[in-house]
């Protein structure tokens, strides 16, 4: 049997998941567990809320031809998924129920419908108020699949319930203050001779052996609680691993507005949910593979918990988000992990789409961006007083040969904002531009011109 190549460093891919899928096919690496978080198919009307334009740009020009067309965008990424997944790996898909049905019959066409393990509902949010036609929707779909029918597989546990405990633990050991019950200690099979024996002045047929029965009673976890009754087991409340996590998740709650690992990115989920989902379907040490990884959450959730990781997503802002995260958490880049496919040339600047050369800059230049100034006054991104004695504006240009009336513009926008200095990032500038940044200078307006391959290649210095 041809072993798998190992994988030498986590991998943050950026680029077409068609594309990263067929590279890690070819260099024989194999996954233990895939989470993926698609686009979708009822968000096809999208609203840019966060600036990630590549999500956007897939629901306008893919799936306009409605559920078929999105269904076969998902079969082409899923079949090569199903090829990177290990034999003894799981495959977990979130989706809604607009196209979960359709997206359960495709997956049993590529796992076959004999693997198919759940069905998870997760309840994402409360019942809205505007439900005035028919039930709030108000749950994600995950779809669990097998690759074979070997698999990694570790129960998940919730913690008791408090009225289950006030009402079944009701008993205090004086001597520790443990919580305890008591449980049956008879056979249900009556038919069992060799179970049938005195103990404690009581015959039954008991569950034990009479030695297993008096091992226990010499270590207390077997009493009887007055002459002539039923010796009962005592079971302690600390030594139960609690509720067995069900298909129906309701424990884990969406990420509220002012939550602390909230990054404003629109279909965020919470890493608790991630948690769950790779301790039960994966051990320390395996690698986990997420090809729409957004934000990152299943990055987080399995640098945390000790397993390797492969994140794919088609967005340069999302990989430096994504960055920013494992930053937090200690892992740098070019020890912990790699990253590839970002731009590195100026023609790969240049195919970006508009959102993503303008998010690639401010992201380079360590700016913010505010959607407030982009409406009223026409910036892209901006520095506060933190960085300089007054504010600084940025304007973005996906252009060559930016003139002088960009220049005039900007200044006044720069005026109308109150900003005392500004930057304006294109891929070239006419002789007038430098003319007309140079007369704003010298009026007390201190405009610079930065060129985007400068900007690339490290040579701007703030």
């Amino acid at each position: 049997m041809k072993k798998n190549n190992p994988l030498e460093k986590n991998l943050l891919i950026c680029g077409d998941n068609l594309n990263a899928l067929d590279d890690l096919i070819k260099k024989e690496i194999k996954v233990d567990l895939i989470y993926l978080d698609p686009p979708f198919f009822s968000n096809r009307h999208y609203e840019v809320i966060w600036g990630d334009e590549a999500e956007v740009r897939s629901f306008k020009d893919r799936w306009e031809g409605g559920i078929n067309v999105y269904i076969e965008w998902m079969k082409e990424r899923i079949v090569k998924m199903y090829d990177v997944l290990k034999d003894t790996g799981s495959f977990y898909l979130h989706c809604d129920p607009t196209a979960s049905h359709y997206l359960k019959v495709l997956l049993d066409g590529i796992f076959g419908h004999e693997k198919f393990v759940n069905e998870i509902i997760w309840k994402r949010t409360n019942a809205k108020g505007l439900a005035f036609t028919r039930f709030a929707v108000n749950h994600d779909t995950l779809l669990r699949y097998s690759k074979s029918d070997k698999w990694t597989w570790n129960p998940a546990y919730t913690e008791h319930d408090p009225q289950y405990i006030e009402k079944f633990y009701k008993y205090v050991e004086p001597e520790t203050g443990r919580k305890y019950t008591l449980d049956n200690l008879l056979n249900p099979n009556k038919d069992r001779p060799n179970l049938n024996y005195e103990f404690l002045g009581i015959t039954r047929v008991w569950r034990w052996t009479k030695e297993r029965m008096n091992e226990a009673y010499k270590k207390g976890i077997v009493i009887q609680s007055g002459p002539g009754r039923v010796p009962r087991l005592k079971r302690y409340l600390d030594e139960q691993e609690g509720t067995p996590v069900d298909d129906v998740w309701i424990d884990i709650k969406p990420i509220q507005s002012q939550a602390a690992e909230r990054l404003g990115y629109p279909t965020q989920k919470p890493e608790g949910l991630l948690e769950r989902i790779i301790k039960a379907s994966s051990n320390k040490g395996d690698i986990v593979l997420d090809p729409f990884c957004g934000c990152g959450t299943a990055m987080a959730a399995a640098q945390k918990l000790g397993r390797k990781w492969i994140g794919i997503d088609i967005s340069p802002t999302a990989i430096k988000l994504v960055q920013k995260r494992l930053e937090k958490l200690g892992a740098i880049e070019g020890k912990n992990y790699e990253a590839v496919g970002m731009p590195t040339t100026l023609s790969e600047l240049r195919k970006l789409e508009p959102f993503e050369f303008q998010n690639w800059v401010i992201n380079e230049m360590k700016a913010k961006q505010s959607k407030k100034l982009t409406s009223d006054f026409g910036l892209d991104g901006y520095y506060d007083k933190t960085i300089f004695t007054a504010r600084a504006g940025i304007q973005v240009k996906q252009s060559e040969n930016v003139g002088r009336n960009v220049v005039d513009n900007f200044e006044t926008a720069l005026s109308r904002g109150k900003f005392d200095k500004g930057f304006i990032v294109a891929f070239s500038f006419t002789r007038g531009a430098h003319e007309e940044a140079a007369r704003a200078k010298g009026e007390g307006v201190d405009i610079r011109l930065i060129e985007a391959e400068a900007l690339l290649l490290g040579k701007v210095k703030i």
